[in-house]
């Protein structure tokens, strides 16, 4: 009976104990003082607690009273209600937590307690944040309660809408941006290492091993390529520099202009040796010497439609120009047959195809009308196999290449055609697609094919008709102008084409990966690109008025610096103006040409020949004469 009496004061001392301490801890949290014994001093307590012990206490004390735990009801602790009416209706929950008076409640209690009297502090300032911005939000000027809120309600959903459009902006940039690398990683080949190396290949040249090929393998070595950079400028021309051409020696270059005038070049000493007035009406699109004449004659073309032959002197003069032959429509390019001084063809926009030889009394002969079933297709491009001169291969204004045999032109069969080459995801296109140059290789077995706001393609020569392409050059731009591609190289290793982004890229031909990417000109486009026939060198040309040389002086190879992010804009940009523009091609390259027409008027007016316009004849007819083309067959060189 002892000890239970004992047991039941202890217990009944801890309950007065925890209702002492507890709500006074508590008290402090809420900022209320809540004094639940007579204690005036609560400092002077023992144990340091904070509090004396009161005459409750003492009752409660098992040394001065053993009696059982209900003689100290009077000091019990606050019943609910007296609780409630003491504190907030905030903190019934947790009021009901303290009246707990199981084991896990004591020291879940303490534990709880100690927590908040360490983290009070920040609590309390929380509080004050959250009331003191929920007073702003109410304080903020609107025209009502109903109308503040909706007001704010409208703005999360503004701002909601807005994020979201944002977030799916940039998926659609991350899928964009997927969907360019797919395509610019698409159809490439590893890149193999390097075929010439220079001190093995010196070493084997010193005693005598290799030195027939050292400079073939020489010009064609990629480490080469990678070094190309410029070396100089060669300035003359007024105008828009369209055509560039070296001599079969290499010693000398020959361009042409905007400003109707043609530059003969000692490039090397970066000087002019010779200059004079072609008798073109209209820009000249192509100046070319002919083969084993000497260097005495050169032949040319023009948006006249004229194809005209200039006579020089060994002096280094020209004595006079003549036509032999004219267009309906503006003659954009000349193939030379590789063996011959006096025989060359011409192709114009009017479809037609002259086989032209200076030994004869009327040097122009129709080949043929280039057609596609009973629609004629203008010609912007044409090139004589090298290895077959009898063949010889032209493209214009559809998504074909087609290849003729002198021999055995019939128009009745095929229209005359050998075959045709076309990547086949183009032959059903419905976009309009156009070649603008095609070249072949040099030994005749690969034919390149550049198509306006489309990509490079090589096709193989010997493949039946309707073969489809071999290897696929991208990352340009071919828009705004007649864009050329050649082969670069002594055997067309590389594939070179400049840019409306006034770049100039030269992929490697077997993996199709870019090795090298200059800037070329200031005025936005590079149009003409001329390997030099002996030595590892380029001459290019474009909108600006100079012709720029380049060497591979460089003491690194490029790092290709920027490459990706402008093949990347020009793949953008292409994508765009194909949905804008579903035939924009034409539109650009008639801007192109009627903006030269204007600035040529002027200077044709004061030389009187800009009276008849263009003719309608060409020298294959019997009936053609000098007031029907439009000016006379020769003009009289003025010496430069």
């Amino acid at each position: 009976l002892f000890h239970s009496r004992r047991l039941n004061s202890e217990a009944a001392w801890l309950s007065v104990r925890i209702n002492l301490v507890f709500p006074m801890v508590r008290s402090k949290e809420d900022g209320r003082v809540h004094v639940l014994s007579d204690d005036p001093e609560p400092g002077k307590g023992r144990g340091g607690t904070g509090h004396a012990p009161t005459a409750t206490e003492e009752q409660a004390d098992p040394r001065t009273d053993l009696s059982p735990a209900p003689e100290a009801a009077e000091d019990r602790p606050m019943s609910e209600a007296e609780q409630e009416k003491e504190q907030p209706a905030g903190e019934e929950e947790e009021e009901e937590d303290t009246d707990s008076m199981d084991g896990s409640g004591l020291y879940s209690l303490t534990e709880e307690g100690d927590r908040e009297s360490e983290g009070g502090g920040q609590k309390e300032k929380g509080k004050d944040e959250g009331s003191r911005r929920t007073g702003r939000k109410r304080n903020r000027p609107s025209g009502g309660g109903t109308s503040g809120h909706s007001s704010s309600s409208d703005e999360d959903e503004d701002d909601e809408n807005e994020k979201e459009d944002e977030l799916e902006e940039e998926e659609e940039e991350e899928e964009d941006e997927q969907a360019v690398e797919a395509w610019l990683g698409a159809e490439l080949s590893e890149l193999g290492g390097p075929r010439w190396r220079a001190i093995p290949s010196l070493r084997a040249r010193e005693i005598g091993r290799g030195s027939a090929q050292f400079v073939r393998r020489v010009c064609g070595s990629r480490g080469l390529v990678q070094r190309l950079e410029l070396q100089g400028r060669l300035e003359r021309h007024s105008g828009c520099v369209n055509t560039l051409h070296f001599n079969l020696s290499g010693t000398r270059l020959a361009s042409g202009s905007d400003d109707l005038r043609v530059v003969i070049w000692d490039w090397a000493r970066r000087r002019a040796e010779l200059e004079f007035d072609t008798g073109h009406k209209s820009n000249v699109f192509q100046a070319k010497f002919l083969p084993h004449s000497g260097d005495s004659t050169l032949a040319m073309c023009a948006r006249d439609g004229q194809i005209r032959i200039a006579e020089l002197s060994a002096t280094q003069r020209c004595k006079n120009t003549k036509r032999v032959a004219q267009h309906k429509g503006a003659a954009h390019k000349l193939a030379l047959e590789p063996d011959s001084p006096c025989s060359f063809l011409s192709a114009g926009e009017d479809a037609v195809v002259f086989g032209i030889d200076l030994r004869l009394d009327r040097p122009a002969n129709k080949l043929v009308v280039v057609k596609e079933g009973d629609k004629k297709v203008g010609l912007y491009t044409i090139f004589v196999n090298p290895a077959n001169t009898h063949h010889f291969a032209v493209g214009g204004r559809d998504q074909y290449v087609r290849i003729y045999d002198q021999r055995k032109i019939n128009e009745n069969d095929n229209n005359g055609v050998l075959k045709k080459f076309c990547p086949s995801h183009l032959v059903s296109s419905e976009s309009k697609t156009n070649i603008t140059c095609l070249v072949y290789s040099h030994d005749g077995s690969e034919l390149l094919a550049s198509y306006n706001d489309e990509d490079i393609y090589l096709f193989d020569a010997s493949h039946s008709d309707g073969a489809d392409y071999r290897r696929r050059y991208k990352g340009h731009r071919n828009n705004a102008t007649v864009k050329g591609v050649n082969f670069y190289g002594p055997c067309s290793e590389f594939v070179v084409s400049g840019s409306d982004c006034g770049h100039i890229y030269l992929w490697d031909k077997h993996s199709a990966r870019v090795v090298q990417f200059m800037e070329g000109d200031r005025g936005g486009v590079v149009n003409c690109l001329e390997p030099h026939p002996h030595l590892p060198g380029l001459a290019t040309s474009g909108l600006d008025h100079d012709v720029k040389l380049w060497a591979p002086t460089a003491e690194n190879p490029t790092s290709l610096k920027g490459l990706k992010e402008v093949m990347k804009k020009n793949k953008r940009e292409r994508d765009e103006d194909s949905v804008r523009h579903g035939d924009q091609y034409d539109t650009q390259l008639l801007w192109f040409l009627m903006r030269h027409m204007r600035n040529r008027r002027p200077l044709r007016t004061r030389r009187g020949e800009g009276g008849e316009g263009d003719t309608d004849e060409s020298w294959s007819s019997p009936d053609s004469s000098d007031e029907e083309d439009g000016g006379p067959d020769h003009v009289q060189c003025m010496s430069s």
